[in-house]
């Protein structure tokens, strides 16, 4: 899709971090922007934000991981603004811990968000974009999609599931010779509040619902976001890429080239036979 202005674009996850970065480049390119997010306070402002600065904007209250919250998502677009054209979906959230002591709370809520998701996105809005055979998705997943540190074991696999399943979709579409485009984020480290997504944890997903967080944790999760917030990738940047993508109907959007070397070692063991090697995302991060 070369010519935006005046076309629609739906973002979730889209008051904050990338997503909101992804609704001001779109709105500078003419575009008329559809955000969803779960924290109304912060969807406020930055539908308000938007508006001050000219664009067409709505904002819609949004649990990604409920499929018919993405369907009312999906009518307010409709009733708001016509048919979708650009669809970013980029909801995402993060939980730490060994594999061995994920509970399946966690799990459910990490996929819920994280796959699920997408699968509801593309169920509401996929169609559309076929019919009118133009538009283009992209799909949030990171890094994390094509490594498998400890650590990080719901993420992870939900990261991987969208790889695949962005992989999948753009192949199809292809096969068929539709003008539907497809590219798949996957972003190294990024300025953004995924470390603090526990914020949004739905309280009948939480493990010990009501109990405050442990020093211990808190002062973990302020480390990292104070080493994010000094020296990850702005995500006005990767916005930038992502706009750039769409236009160009380019499929990979990689942030940095930090971890290729990561990458390219497990792609290596694969092809050798050789066992996965072991390492944490916290050695990553802080060497």
């Amino acid at each position: 899709m070369q010519e935006l202005r005046g076309k629609v674009a739906v973002i979730t996850g889209g008051a904050s971090g990338m997503g909101r970065a992804f609704a001001d480049r779109f709105a500078a390119a003419g575009m008329r922007i559809a955000i969803a997010d779960i924290e109304v306070p912060v969807l406020d402002q930055a539908v308000a934000e938007l508006e001050s600065s000219g664009a067409e904007v709505i904002g819609v209250c949004c649990d990604v991981s409920d499929h018919e919250s993405v369907r009312d998502f999906g009518r307010a677009v409709e009733e708001a603004f016509g048919s979708a054209h650009v669809v970013c979906l980029n909801a995402g959230v993060a939980s730490g811990g060994l594999i061995a002591e994920q509970s399946l709370k966690s799990w459910r809520w990490v996929l819920g968000v994280n796959l699920f998701g997408i699968v509801h996105g593309l169920d509401v809005f996929l169609p559309g974009l076929i019919e009118q055979d133009e538009g283009h998705v992209v799909m949030t997943a990171s890094i994390a999609g094509h490594t498998s540190f400890a650590g990080l074991g719901p993420y992870n696999a939900s990261k991987h599931a969208t790889v695949t399943i962005a992989e999948t979709l753009y192949s199809e579409l292809r096969e068929v010779g539709s003008g539907v485009g497809v590219s798949c984020l996957c972003p190294g480290f990024v300025a953004t509040n995924i470390f603090s997504a526990e914020r949004n944890r739905p309280e009948v997903l939480q493990d010990t619902p009501g109990e405050p967080v442990s020093d211990e944790d808190r002062l973990g999760r302020e480390a990292v976001l104070e080493w994010m917030a000094a020296n990850a990738m702005q995500p006005a940047a990767v916005a930038d890429m992502v706009h750039d993508a769409v236009t160009s109907d380019t499929f990979w959007i990689f942030t940095d080239e930090d971890h290729l070397i990561q990458i390219a070692e497990r792609h290596e063991r694969i092809r050798t036979r050789q066992n996965p090697n072991a390492k944490r995302i916290s050695e990553d991060l802080f060497d």
